[in-house]
């Protein structure tokens, strides 16, 4: 595994709706400050995974539902299995 996990859109939501407290211990960050942010090991960011084409036996309803929720199905399977395996 390279370490790259995607996070799930609603894990997203969730971390987005927590209420953060600020005070002396947690300052606020200026738009300023956090783009002076630099990851400490930059070569880890913005790995592309290697693919290989497979060919699988999924359900047919459990692919009918990847596919209703619009394009991108097979990326949303990669996410899905990449959960399952970490």
């Amino acid at each position: 595994m390279n370490g790259s996990k995607k996070v799930s859109d609603s894990r997203l939501k969730e971390i987005a709706a927590y209420d953060v407290k600020f005070d002396d211990d947690i300052p606020e960050f200026t738009d300023e400050q956090l783009a002076m942010f630099k990851p400490v090991n930059p070569q880890y960011y913005n790995i592309t995974p290697k693919k290989k084409a497979i060919s699988i036996k999924i359900d047919v309803d459990v692919l009918d539902a990847l596919k209703k929720q619009g394009k991108g199905y097979q990326t949303r399977i990669n996410s899905i299995l990449r959960e399952a395996v970490l």
